[in-house]
C-alpha cells in the first residue's frame, strides 16, 4: 500500500485524483478542482451523527453511523469507492480532517481488498496549505497590473503571456456590470482554491514574475483574496490604449456576438437567445441608478432595437450604438477619474501589442 501523505504541494502540483468522503453540503461549500464527492454519509446522516455526538459523545456517534450506513447501502458506497480506487490507482481520499471518516473508508475498502491511502490533515489542512500559498505569493513574487479604459482589451494582454494570473477567468466572470457569462461563477472557496493551485504550479515551473488585470475587489460575486486585493493599489500599473472604434468592436465581441453563442450552445437556439437577451437587459438595468433616468431609457431603447433586429437578421452592427453611447457617457469618465489617481504608478502605456512586448521584456528571470 502507498503512504498516507502530507505533501500538498506534490498533490496540487501533480493533479493528483482524489476522492472527497465529506457530506455534500460540506463539499458544495467548497472543494478542490477536479475532485469527485463519494460521501461516507450523506447530509441527513451525517446530521444525525453529529446531534448524537453532541448528545452522546464519540462512540455513540461511531455506532449510529454503523447503523446508517450498513447492509446494502454500505455495500454500494463501498463499491463506488473501490471502482474510484481501481481507475485511479495513484490517487488518494480524505475527509474534513482526515481523521474518523477517511480512516473507516479505507478500512471498508482494506475488506473487499483495496489498499488506498488518504490524506493526512484531510480538506482543512490542503485548504491552509492553498491559502499560504496565495499570502506567499504576494510577499515573495512580482507583480504587475495591466489598467485601461474599457474594451481596451486587457484580456487578451493577458491570454498573450505564459506568467498571467487570470482572476477573470478563475472567476468565470468578465468583471464589468455587463460580465456575467451563460454559466454560473464558482463558490468563492472554490475560486481561492483555483487560483492558489493556478500560482502553485506557475511558480514550480520557475516563474515568480506574474501579470494581472486591474480589477475591483469583486469579481462578480468572487471576492479577490484580500492579501492581493491590497496588493494590486500598490503594484506597478501598464496602461492599455485604444481607439474607440477598437473598443467598440471589442466589446460587440465580447459582450454580444460570443455571449450570445455561449447561451445558444448551452439552451439551443430560441431559448438562448432570449436567455442572452434577458442577461444584457438586466446587466443595464443593475447601473440604472448610475446612469440616471434618461440616458437609462435611452441606451434601453437603443439595446431593445439592436436585439430586435439582431434576432430578425442575426445582423449585430445596432448594437454599436448603446456601446459607444454607455463608453462616452457612463464608462470613460469613471476610468479617467481611476486614471488620474492611479497616474503615479503608471510605469508604461501603449498599444496591444506594446503592452505585451514591454511586458514580455519587463518580466524577471525566472528562476529554478
Amino acid at each position: 500500500m502507498r503512504d498516507n501523505s502530507s505533501d500538498y504541494h506534490e498533490i496540487f502540483l501533480r493533479g493528483v485524483p482524489m476522492m472527497d468522503v465529506r457530506a455534500p453540503v460540506e463539499f458544495s461549500k467548497g472543494a478542490f478542482p477536479g475532485v469527485l464527492n463519494l460521501p461516507l454519509m450523506n447530509d441527513l446522516e451525517r446530521q444525525k451523527v453529529g446531534t448524537c455526538y453532541k448528545q452522546k459523545g464519540q462512540q455513540a456517534a461511531i455506532e449510529l453511523g454503523h447503523s446508517l450506513v450498513c447492509g446494502q447501502l454500505k455495500a454500494e458506497r463501498v463499491a463506488q469507492w473501490a471502482a474510484f480506487a481501481q481507475a485511479n490507482p495513484q490517487g488518494y481520499l480524505y475527509c474534513f480532517r482526515g481523521g474518523l471518516r477517511s480512516q473507516l473508508v479505507q478500512q471498508w475498502l482494506k475488506e473487499v481488498g483495496i489498499d488506498y491511502p488518504r490524506v493526512l490533515g484531510g480538506y482543512k489542512a490542503m485548504r491552509s496549505f492553498l491559502l499560504e500559498t496565495l499570502q506567499q505569493a504576494v510577499t515573495q513574487c512580482d507583480f504587475v497590473v495591466v489598467g485601461g479604459l474599457t474594451g481596451t482589451g486587457k484580456t487578451d494582454v493577458l491570454m498573450a503571456l505564459d506568467n498571467r494570473l487570470d482572476l477573470e477567468g478563475h472567476a468565470n466572470h468578465r468583471g464589468s456590470s455587463f460580465g456575467k457569462r451563460a454559466t454560473v461563477q464558482p463558490g468563492q472557496i472554490d475560486f481561492e482554491n483555483s487560483l492558489a493551485i493556478d500560482i502553485l504550479r506557475k511558480r514550480a515551473a520557475g516563474i515568480d514574475s506574474f501579470v494581472l488585470e486591474d480589477e475591483s475587489r469583486l469579481v462578480g460575486r468572487c471576492s479577490l483574496p484580500l492579501e492581493l486585493h491590497q496588493g494590486m493599489q500598490r503594484f506597478p500599473l501598464v496602461w492599455l490604449e485604444d481607439s474607440l472604434e477598437g473598443r467598440v468592436q471589442r466589446i460587440l465581441r465580447d459582450y454580444v456576438i460570443d455571449l450570445c453563442a455561449e447561451f445558444m450552445a448551452l439552451h439551443g437556439a430560441e431559448q438562448g437567445f432570449a436567455l442572452f437577451a434577458g442577461r444584457l437587459l438586466e446587466s443595464l438595468a443593475n447601473i440604472h441608478k448610475r446612469l440616471g433616468g434618461e440616458r437609462y431609457q435611452r441606451l434601453h431603447e437603443l439595446m431593445q432595437a439592436a436585439l430586435a433586429e439582431q434576432q430578425r437578421s442575426a445582423d449585430t452592427s445596432l448594437h454599436q450604438g448603446w456601446i459607444e453611447g454607455l463608453l462616452n457617457e457612463y464608462y470613460d469618465p469613471m476610468y479617467a477619474y481611476q486614471r488620474e489617481s492611479k497616474a503615479e504608478r503608471i510605469e508604461f502605456a501603449g498599444t496591444q501589442a506594446e503592452v505585451v512586448a514591454y511586458l514580455r521584456e519587463r518580466r524577471k528571470p525566472a528562476t529554478a
